[in-house]
């Protein structure tokens, strides 16, 4: 801030300016430039893009010929996507000639989550573990180390469920969103986005007591 200038009353009535030199004070502009570089460090941090992992499959050639994977019976847990936010689920696989009642769950921590937890506690015990080694000291490795043990411990893991995850046709695409979510909570190791076939529409019609639209598809002639 510029200095008042004062003036000084000398002999015969006149008045005389005193003279002094401009200066500007610093500081408010200091506190300013503090609170504008935190105020853009914090909005930075918030305004970064979440990033979902998501494991594609290998794309197929035109004509060629690939066996589908082999999946384990037991191991399977097929989820799908309901309307109105509704989750069903059943292990194993569908049969056409007498149709599985779906079990019908949410995603609350009670729901859809502990199904998945019950089923893979086992690797989510060891990775639990192994997290709380690192954070202890007992076993010293980086951030980004961590990240891909943790992914080869899922890798190497053969107890755990296989997840299939299909969509009813009025599903919301919110629930994607939160399906994958719980995935990665759970931490589970294979989990695969699938197309849901018309044995399993029927078997979510008839949770929802709606006549069944659904039917075998007729074979090519």
């Amino acid at each position: 801030m510029a200095e008042i200038i004062q003036e000084e009353k000398h002999q015969g009535g006149k008045k005389k300016p005193k003279k002094h030199s401009t200066e500007i004070d610093m500081t408010p502009m200091v506190d300013l430039m503090c609170l504008l570089i935190t105020f853009f460090m914090l909005t930075t941090a918030f305004a970064k893009p979440k990033v979902m992992e998501i494991a594609l499959p290998e794309k197929i050639k035109k004509n060629e010929k690939v066996d589908p994977p082999k999946i384990a019976e037991s191991r399977t847990l097929n989820i799908i996507m309901g309307p109105n936010d509704k989750v069903y689920w059943y292990p194993g696989k569908a049969d056409p000639a007498a149709l599985v009642p779906l079990q019908e769950t949410d995603f609350s921590a009670t729901g859809i989550r502990q199904v998945l937890l019950d089923r893979n506690r086992a690797l989510f015990k060891k990775i639990e573990a192994f997290k709380d080694d690192v954070t202890a000291g007992k076993v010293e490795i980086k951030q980004d180390s961590l990240q891909a043990a943790i992914r080869q411990l899922k890798k190497s893991d053969d107890t755990g469920p296989i997840v299939l995850i299909k969509f009813y046709k009025k599903a919301k695409y919110k629930n994607f969103v939160d399906i994958i979510d719980e995935m990665s909570i759970v931490g589970i190791a294979i989990y695969i986005v699938t197309d849901i076939n018309w044995i399993e529409e029927s078997m979510v019609e008839h949770a929802l007591g709606i006549p069944s639209t659904s039917s075998a598809p007729t074979a090519k002639k």
